[in-house]
């Protein structure tokens, strides 16, 4: 067989095999990831706002009322794809979103005060 022939057998194999993996995300920069069911709280270490809900929780003993995940964002790069991608979910920006940021399986809320007042109606505290 002519040399030309199989390097071009070769090259459309190759250009082939990059095309799927192009398709199936080996290339992206973001992993998919599943997202958890229940209650997700995303935080990131040393957030001020983020200490607000923490202290809210501690003080209520809420992690025996409700029952949530608690994921650290901002020092974790799974948790962050994992949060990628319950704001698209969202249909929210990924430049409107920060932490203390909550996500129940249908609704996300961000920032303390929402989050403080979901967290409330959860245990049924007034």
């Amino acid at each position: 067989m002519d040399k030309k022939i199989i390097l071009t057998i070769i090259a459309i194999i190759l250009a082939g095999g990059l095309f799927w993996a192009w398709q199936s995300g080996v290339f992206s920069s973001t992993k998919p990831f599943s997202i958890p069911g229940g209650i997700i709280l995303f935080y990131g270490e040393d957030c001020p706002h983020c200490k607000n809900v923490e202290d809210f929780i501690f003080q209520n003993n809420l992690k025996e009322k409700v029952i949530f995940k608690e994921l650290e964002v901002w020092h974790n790069k799974d948790n962050q794809n994992i949060l990628v991608q319950v704001v698209q979910k969202c249909n929210i920006k990924t430049n409107e979103v920060g932490v203390p940021f909550l996500y129940d399986g249908a609704n996300c809320y961000i920032g303390d005060k929402d989050i403080i007042n979901f967290l409330k109606n959860e245990a049924g505290i007034q």
